[in-house]
Formats: structure tokens, sequence, C-alpha cells
């Protein structure tokens, strides 16, 4: 990976093999190369880690009237670097039952496009 401006290396999460990679960046931001993917699904993974990466964001939050909390998530990957808003977000929901498993409890949370749901029903 000579004549690289940056390297970034980490973990392969796509199957068990846990694969060491790493993504050569060009100056415009652009990855060069990738080595150490083990699997095909490694090199997707690595580009997409290295210029944009993604994570679901989950939590538990308090439903007025019930003891247990309720276990919501985002119905998609958010750029990781909102994910500490997103989860302000959803510390900060203020519901009462009933609530049903899927329910949308924020749309479009932070303008990422993605939603809020309930991951289960609290009666």
């Amino acid at each position: 990976m000579q004549g690289a401006r940056a390297v970034k290396s980490f973990p392969c999460i796509c199957c068990p093999l846990g694969c060491r990679l790493e993504a050569a960046l060009a100056s415009d931001g652009t990855v060069e190369a990738v080595v150490g993917q083990g699997c095909g699904r490694g090199l997707e993974y690595a580009v997409d880690e290295a210029t944009n990466p993604v994570r679901m964001v989950s939590a538990v939050v308090p439903v007025a009237g019930c003891l247990e909390p309720l276990s919501v998530k985002t119905a998609q990957p958010v750029p990781k670097g909102q994910i500490r808003a997103v989860l302000d977000d959803m510390l900060a929901l203020q519901l009462e039952a009933p609530v049903c498993a899927g329910d949308v409890l924020i749309a479009n949370v932070r303008e990422t496009g993605v939603s809020v749901v309930a991951t289960k029903s609290v009666p």
C-alpha cells in the first residue's frame, strides 16, 4: 500500500473469520486498495467502513405506567458520527402505553432518513 495518504485498519465483522482489514485511502478520501479480506464481503465492508461507517443504534426507554422499559432501535444503520445525537433523541422519548412492536417512534431521526422503531410491544 505504498503511495497512499492514509491507511485505516479494522476487523471485518461480515463473517466469523474476523479478518484484519487495511484500507489505503487516496488524498481525495477514496479507497485505493484493500488487503486482508478472507471472503468476498470483506472488500465491500472495508470500502464502506473506511469512507462512510454506519451503525445500528439501540436503547431502552421508559414507558409511562409500565415497570418494564421498552427496547427501541434504528430501522437501518445511521452514520457513526451521529450515534450520540440519535441516542440522545431516543433517550428523550416520552412514551405512553400501548406501544406495538414496529411502531415508528421517531421518523427521520436527525434527518438521516432512518426511523426509530419499537422492538417489542407494551400493553
